[in-house]
């Protein structure tokens, strides 16, 4: 099986996990939990930054710091992937 990385909002307020190196972003509400799908053959390892608001995320094939991991996937606890800017707050929407 392939590694997962679930990825809880625990808090009162909406957070953003951000995937990199696209920053792609995905807007977690209150007890919401999304999961990092890594979408290559290989065995990922994944960099977690947390700061006020964000989760970023890193993929790494074999753990290699120099091998970013570009193909994933985030999908919610049903499954159902997710395209970026999912429940974007609308006053942060640049589209």
């Amino acid at each position: 099986m392939k590694n997962r990385l679930p990825v809880e909002n625990a808090g009162d307020t909406d957070v953003c996990l951000s995937v990199e190196p696209y920053g792609e972003d995905f807007w977690l509400r209150p007890r919401e939990v999304f999961t990092v799908v890594p979408m290559g053959d290989g065995n990922a390892q994944f960099t977690v930054v947390v700061a006020t608001g964000v989760i970023t995320v890193w993929l790494y094939e074999d753990g290699d710091p120099h091998e970013v991991m570009l193909d994933y996937e985030v999908v919610d606890a049903n499954g159902e992937k997710l395209e970026c800017g999912h429940q974007r707050p609308t006053d942060l929407d640049s589209s």
